[in-house]
């Protein structure tokens, strides 16, 4: 038998002579780890509509955008570093860690006197965000089997859909009513209480970790190449034209990052991501197939309220209640598909569906767009959304069940760091569409004409097209790589999932 299994099933053996989790317990642990992950979410929401107001009472407009991009550049950076920590060093302290670390930063960001020092203490926020999210999954993963654990994943699913509702009418209340350093200081009462929550819950947790080591070259040369592509994808088209010195020097000095990242997963004793997670083709398939799924609907939510001003007439208020249906429809999706998974042996064909529903969908807006009236519209978003939300929980899952039980934190981790660049980069695709006017005359647009609303109407829709366009290619993607995914059985426990996995 493989020894990683038999390590497997000592640490099983342990955890078994251990009292079982009850539902009680699980319960508990839920509440703290969703505390947690609210945490995270709800501070990427909350900001953008207090900057105004944080700008002009810091007295600099023009650097505001670095207050997003600090804590996106860390937390993405990071996130990968986390699940490796909680191999070695379990889910509580690493969970721990990631919290005091988030609050660090939210007392320095409500502290801070300039908007340097806030970026600053931005980007130490960030340190602590990018693990609240992969760890939560972690937890799940540890303390439910497999079989039963699609239905959890709605909790994450509710956690996005309700930072994403509230975030942006607290930021706006918030910084108008009391005082903008508030949103920040609103994380400690939540923190210190997901901390409590967690440090008591988390003890009654199994424990799986093994004794590992930290590549920590790996690790700068992982984290450097993430941050200079990030910045490319955040400055390019905005900040520095896609063609120009600056953004090529930042794309091939992340090239050179990731070559040498590469050579070092080769050469390292135990790299940061170890290979065979890398070539797991669930694993490998899985993160591909949510990576396009939740990088086009990240793309689509970010540039639809400026569809609704431009094409549909609405005001800047009234845009962003356009997409509540978008996000409702993404947790039903999910609490369908998370639910099937406990009952059905070909969970699969559940996001099949699903996605091929979100296909359809979008080709009539791609069809229609701009003759579809807003109530249609907004329905078949909706639709949109609840087939997407079918293929989160399916293919988290599955790539937790594709691995053993010491490689969850690092496989979920990676998992999701890999969406994030996804993500970043599939957004970055949308806003050349829309601020490069491609498919138009060929000539440019800026954030600065939109804005100011001085694009006709025919432009727009023609823009939207191609934006709706690439959304069909982002979600047919999504299914393409489902399709390609192996559906492994999903075992009633842990350790049965990882004989599996060995017997491969």
């Amino acid at each position: 038998m493989d020894k990683r299994v038999e390590a497997d099933e000592l640490h099983a053996a342990h955890a078994h002579a251990q009292p079982a989790l009850t539902e009680a317990d699980i319960r508990d642990i839920l509440i703290g780890i969703v505390l947690a992950m609210f945490l995270a979410a709800l501070d990427q929401t909350i900001v953008a509509t207090a900057m105004p107001t944080i700008g002009r009472e810091l007295g600099d407009v023009a650097h505001l955008p670095w207050i997003v991009t600090s804590y996106l550049l860390a937390s993405t950076a990071v996130t990968p570093l986390y699940g490796k920590l909680a191999d070695i060093h379990g889910r509580r302290v690493t969970m721990l860690t990631a919290i005091v670390v988030f609050i660090i930063g939210s007392i320095a960001c409500a502290m801070a006197p300039s908007l340097w020092l806030l970026v600053l203490a931005r980007f130490v926020q960030g340190l602590g965000g990018g693990g609240l999210i992969s760890l939560a999954q972690t937890i799940i993963a540890d303390m439910v089997p497999p079989k039963r654990r699609g239905k959890y994943q709605v909790y994450i699913a509710g956690v996005f859909v309700s930072a994403s509702l509230l975030g942006p009418v607290l930021g706006g209340v918030i910084s108008e009513a009391l005082h903008w350093s508030m949103i920040f200081w609103i994380n400690l009462p939540i923190g210190l209480f997901a901390y409590y929550m967690t440090n008591s819950a988390l003890k009654r947790l199994p424990r799986h970790e093994r004794p590992h080591k930290l590549d920590l070259l790996g690790a700068a040369l992982m984290t450097s190449a993430t941050m200079t592509l990030l910045l490319a994808l955040s400055w390019g088209g905005v900040r520095y034209p896609w063609a120009s010195v600056q953004i090529y020097g930042l794309i091939g000095l992340s090239v050179l990052f990731w070559i040498g990242f590469a050579a070092r997963l080769r050469m390292a004793d135990e790299p940061l991501i170890p290979p065979d997670i890398l070539a797991n083709p669930v694993v490998r398939a899985g993160t591909i197939a949510a990576g396009f799924g939740m990088g086009t609907f990240i793309g689509l939510t970010i540039y639809l309220p400026l569809y609704f001003e431009t094409v549909a007439g609405l005001s800047a208020a009234n845009s962003g209640m356009g997409l509540i249906p978008l996000s409702c429809g993404t947790v039903i999706g999910a609490t369908m598909s998370g639910r099937a998974m406990t009952k059905l042996t070909h969970y699969k064909r559940v996001p099949m569906v699903g996605l091929t529903i979100a296909l359809i969908g979008t080709a009539l807006i791609v069809v229609y767009a701009g003759r579809m009236p807003l109530i249609p519209f907004v329905c078949v978003l909706a639709v949109i959304s609840l087939g997407l939300g079918t293929l989160l929980p399916v293919a988290t899952v599955s790539i937790q069940n594709a691995v053993q039980l010491h490689q969850l934190g690092t496989a979920t981790a990676t998992a999701n760091f890999f969406r994030q660049i996804g993500g970043a980069l599939i957004v970055a695709v949308f806003g050349a569409i829309v601020l490069g006017g491609m498919g138009t005359s060929g000539a440019g647009l800026s954030a600065e004409t939109l804005r100011a609303g001085t694009v006709d109407r025919d432009t727009m829709v023609t823009l939207f097209q191609y934006v709706f366009a690439a959304t069909f290619a982002g979600f047919a993607m999504a299914l393409l790589f489902l399709l390609m995914m192996k559906e492994m059985p999903l075992r009633g426990s842990a350790i049965e999932a990882a004989k599996e996995v060995a017997g491969d």
